[in-house]
């Protein structure tokens, strides 16, 4: 039986549509439920004088509200199920070692995650957090699509 399940969510509307499954799972196993959002900070290189200049400070601040909001739609579902819930925002240029260490700090035993299921170049180009999550932790990863 799982006692500790971490739920990494990226606001996406899969990761939304996972998030019923991921609840009603804890819930069943009368699991707490720790939830995660990875920020990954905007990378900056210098550009010319005829460059457009972003507010990197605004964009950050709207990337944490995002981020917080997640969390928050995902303790409301947990909190509809009763199912304990404990949500973290992280910032970090590696979504999927931020996922792992919360996975070792909030002893969870379980990783639920959804995924988006890209092949070919698009998985190249984009790379999957889930793969790389799967790859490098010695925990079950259920992975939902």
């Amino acid at each position: 039986m799982f006692k500790s399940i971490l739920f990494p969510t990226d606001g996406s509307e899969l990761s939304e549509k996972a998030t019923a499954t991921a609840v009603q799972f804890a819930m069943l196993h009368q699991a707490r439920m720790v939830g995660i959002t990875v920020v990954q900070p905007v990378a900056m290189t210098p550009i010319g004088d005829a460059g457009v200049v972003v507010d990197v400070g605004d964009f950050s601040v709207q990337m944490q509200e995002a981020a917080r909001e997640h969390i928050d739609k995902l303790a409301a579902a947990a909190n509809i199920a009763g199912v304990p819930f404990e949500g973290i925002i992280s910032t970090s240029t590696v979504p999927f070692e931020e996922i792992i260490e919360a996975s070792k700090r909030f002893n969870c035993d379980l990783i639920i995650m959804a995924t988006h299921g890209h092949t070919g170049l698009d998985k190249f180009l984009l790379g999957s957090q889930t793969d790389k999550v799967l790859s490098n932790t010695t925990l079950p990863v259920l992975v939902l699509r």
